[in-house]
């Protein structure tokens, strides 16, 4: 059966109804020290293994997130449910993303966004990157001391 509507009408659709922002907008907010944002990798880990990631990314994969959004899900995380924060999604290429940021919006999020180019982009124009091992030795030293 052939599909009536592909993924760059999909993507298209989302572009419309979500705000993007460009690399160097959110890279000034990082840079900034902003504490309201929450950049978020989709990616499967496998991408991170080979590419990286940016520093201070909380790794959501794509095909977990809205169970990692809902308190209701058995798989919830609680970092999605700081409403002081704005959570900015990215991808690969902003496709992935842009589809994740209108799923979260359709369930309720409102501080959201996403990063026009995703990951590609973020390399491209130089911003700062880790790499996983990096990235899991940060979030291990980062844990609550008792």
């Amino acid at each position: 059966m052939p599909i009536t509507k592909g993924f760059r009408v999909l993507v298209d659709e989302a572009s419309a109804q979500i705000t993007t922002y460009s690399v160097a907008q959110v890279r000034a907010r990082l840079e900034a020290g902003d504490a309201g944002l929450q950049v978020v990798d989709i990616r499967d880990v496998r991408e991170l293994e080979r590419e990286g990631t940016v520093p201070g990314a909380l790794h959501a994969p794509r095909g977990m997130l809205e169970f990692w959004v809902d308190p209701d899900s058995p798989y919830y995380k609680p970092a999605f449910g700081d409403e002081s924060k704005e959570f900015v999604l990215f991808c690969g290429a902003g496709w992935r993303s842009a589809l994740a940021t209108k799923a979260l919006q359709d369930m309720g999020m409102t501080k959201l966004a996403h990063i026009d180019g995703g990951f590609t982009e973020w390399a491209k124009q130089g911003a700062p990157t880790e790499t996983l091992e990096a990235h899991k030795a940060h979030h291990t030293s980062r844990k609550p001391q008792a």
